[in-house]
């Protein structure tokens, strides 16, 4: 039996092929990506970077450039007085409210004076009103960040010395410069490869450890500073004996009260001022406990310095290096906090918002606070959920947020005296109970386990190593699973599905149209130095463990591979080399490659190297069906041409005239039908067991 072989025809060949073994096949030609109309389309369609913003920027007036400048203008130049402004008051009254004891207590927290807090809520709420471009995004102190401030300053200084509150300060102006930069560069983009799911276990973790570093104002006695969770436990433990009563029934009435309050605020709207008067009405009612009945086991905030923040240039920047870690966290909480928040209130409101904008708005925040002695500050999830609730329709409801602050730096110091320190940790308790997200866990757990295992490893190293070590571990671990899912990308046989010309994966619909000899596979991802050994594993696989087919004729082995390559959004060099390659060992056991539907840049580059040149520009095809057509002429006639030849068939052939004239009539019958049909199939049947 004569050998046959399909590796490499010539165009001239693959037209004889395909019009000249039964009836014709109408393939789509392929337009080469160096064509003089392929190429003025992409060029009109595809413009280059630099190009498409200088043409934005000749197209921008004056107002636009000013906007640009300052996102303000934005919504001032639409400003509706009649209807914004009642909306704007009410929402800036009711955050500002909430953000005073809220600003103290997250400075309790940071292990700063309550007076810090204050300041942190002040010069950054005008700075971003002007800067920021989210509308509804509640600017200021907040629990994570008050919690890495306290986490890595205690161990450098002790909380009590003057270097704590500078390095707290040049914190804020270093992760200013970092949000800055991230914003002008715009590689905020780089955050996308931290997964929801170490997220939400960082952010449980890190709200158990907040609890515990606070519930020392309830038990009435020092707990040792730490992120980790056994140390903390350990300390409560050894201080049992110093348990104080009145602290913890006053502290626990009052996280009983808020939490009811914040419950009632979110499921009744009628209620929705119940959820930020929540932490005014701890500190008025302990206040007022604290001056009617001067219980002594009840500590107090004391002094607070009366006066707006006086202008200073950060200091102690020879604790730079040390710092740089916490401050590269610290911006990356802001991007992952800030700006999600802030994209979604703009989807809920209506506006476009800008990542990279927003970046450079809350870095100058945080730079001019940093001249004000503020700390870090960031979006607050529950203060901007409570703006947003309230109606605040722009930017003025911070403005009125930071005439508030400024107002009780002025004249309400005096009375914040007297407010119990446990007032202050229920507040914040109150505030992280909705960072503890155990229901993602479950929900992660039915899902998906990789992604369970990553929020467990993240929640557990956070909770057993600390802040760092559990947000490096991680990321690293979510890195790790990028990667490995890029090396080892989906790989899909597909097949036809009856009655049409669209193929799709056969695991999915396994009753889709497979032909033997004929392998189509689909690589869902670029083809790059990482992936493409892994891709070659596969294609021998599918040639040595041949996919189980239901059309054509049975020729025992593989002699076509079709890639389809729509999903090949890019290929580099070591893939070419590779496929290069692929294509000798082939040629050589008489295998033929075909190419489906490659997107231009795919193409351009497989021709510059020469791929498309080598495997013949013929077996480049718009569509797998039009590649699937032309391998199945090929396959069928060769198949006939060896049943004719086979000695068992030229005995039937030669018995009568009648069994050649009907093997003639099954074979027509045959290829009309392109192996698809019933009667082609019946014909199939018939041939293979020589019934002619």
């Amino acid at each position: 039996m004569e050998k046959s072989s399909f590796a490499s025809a010539s165009s001239g060949e693959l037209t004889a092929a395909v019009y000249g073994a039964g009836r014709p096949v109408r393939v789509i030609p392929l337009r080469h990506p160096l064509d003089a109309a392929v190429r003025e389309a992409a060029a009109a369609s595809s413009p280059s970077l630099l190009s498409a913003a200088m043409e934005r920027a000749r197209g921008m007036g004056p107002w636009e450039w000013a906007e640009a400048a300052l996102p303000c203008l934005a919504w001032m130049r639409t400003y509706r007085w009649k209807e914004d402004f009642q909306a704007d008051l009410t929402a800036g009254i009711t955050v500002g409210v909430m953000l005073v004891p809220q600003a103290m207590s997250y400075a309790k927290l940071a292990g700063l004076h309550p007076i810090y807090g204050l300041y942190t809520g002040f010069v950054p709420l005008f700075v971003y009103a002007i800067f920021g471009s989210s509308r509804q995004l509640a600017v200021g102190p907040v629990a994570l960040v008050s919690l890495l401030v306290s986490n890595v300053l205690g161990g450098i200084v002790n909380s009590s010395s003057e270097l704590y509150t500078e390095l707290a300060i040049l914190l804020a102006f270093m992760v200013g410069i970092l949000e800055c930069l991230m914003g002008l560069l715009r590689l905020g983009w780089l955050i996308r490869f931290i997964s929801h799911s170490v997220i939400s276990g960082f952010t449980t973790a890190s709200a158990i450890v907040i609890g515990l570093s606070q519930i020392k104002y309830f038990l009435g006695y020092s707990v040792t500073r730490s992120s980790k969770i056994i140390p903390l436990i350990e300390s409560i433990i050894a201080g049992i004996d110093q348990f104080s009563w009145p602290p913890f029934v006053m502290g626990s009435a009052f996280l009983v009260i808020l939490l009811i309050m914040k419950k009632l605020g979110k499921t009744n709207k009628n209620l929705r001022f119940l959820r930020a008067s929540g932490p005014l009405t701890a500190v008025v009612l302990g206040t007022l406990f604290v001056k009617i009945f001067r219980p002594p086991a009840i500590s107090v905030v004391g002094e607070i310095p009366q006066g707006l923040p006086s202008f200073s240039i950060p200091r102690g920047f020879e604790h730079l290096m040390s710092l740089m870690p916490t401050a590269i966290l610290i911006t990356g909480v802001a991007i992952l906090e800030s700006v999600g928040i802030a994209k979604a209130l703009a989807a809920k409101n209506g506006y476009e918002l800008d990542s990279n904008k927003e970046l450079f708005g809350l870095g100058l925040s945080n730079i001019c606070g940093s001249f004000f002695s503020a700390y870090p500050a960031t979006g607050s999830f529950s203060r901007s959920a409570v703006n947003h609730e309230s109606g605040a329709k722009t930017g003025l409801s911070g403005i009125i947020m930071g005439i508030i602050i400024c107002s009780a730096l002025l004249f309400m110091t005096p009375l914040f005296t007297d407010i119990p320190q446990c007032a202050l940790a229920a507040i914040v308790i109150s505030a992280v109970t909705g960072l503890v997200d155990y229901e993602e866990a479950i929900f992660l757990w039915g899902i998906d386990k990789k992604d369970f295992f990553l929020w467990a490893m993240t929640f557990i190293t956070t909770l057993t190593f600390g802040i760092e070590i559990g947000v490096l571990v991680g990321v690293g671990f979510s890195l790790a699973f990028v990667i490995h899912e890029s090396a080892n990308p989906h790989i899909a046989v597909l097949g036809r599905l009856p009655g049409t010309t669209v193929y799709r994966n056969t695991l999915q619909y396994p009753e889709a149209y497979t032909y033997n000899g004929i392998v189509v596979v689909r690589v869902d991802a670029p083809i790059y130095f990482a992936n493409i050994s892994y891709i070659k594993d596969r294609l021998r696989e599918y040639e040595l463990k041949l996919p189980n087919s239901n059309r054509g004729p049975d020729v025992g082995r593989v002699y076509f591979v079709i890639l389809e390559m729509s999903p090949v959004t890019y290929i580099d060099s070591s893939a070419v080399q590779a496929l290069k390659d692929l294509h000798q060992e082939y040629k050589a056991r008489d295998i033929q490659i075909a190419i489906a539907n490659p997107n231009r840049q795919v193409h351009l580059l497989l021709s510059r190297a020469g791929i498309i040149d080598m495997i013949g520009a013929g077996w480049c095809f718009v569509r797998v069906h039009d590649a699937v057509q032309v391998c199945l002429q090929h396959v069928q006639s060769s198949s006939s041409n060896a049943i004719k030849l086979s000695p068992q068939a030229s005995g039937h052939l030669t018995e009568s005239p009648k069994a050649q004239q009907r093997y003639g009539f099954l074979r027509n019958l045959w290829k009309a039908q392109d192996g698809n049909g019933s009667a082609g199939d019946e014909a199939q049947s018939l041939l293979r067991q020589n019934l002619v």
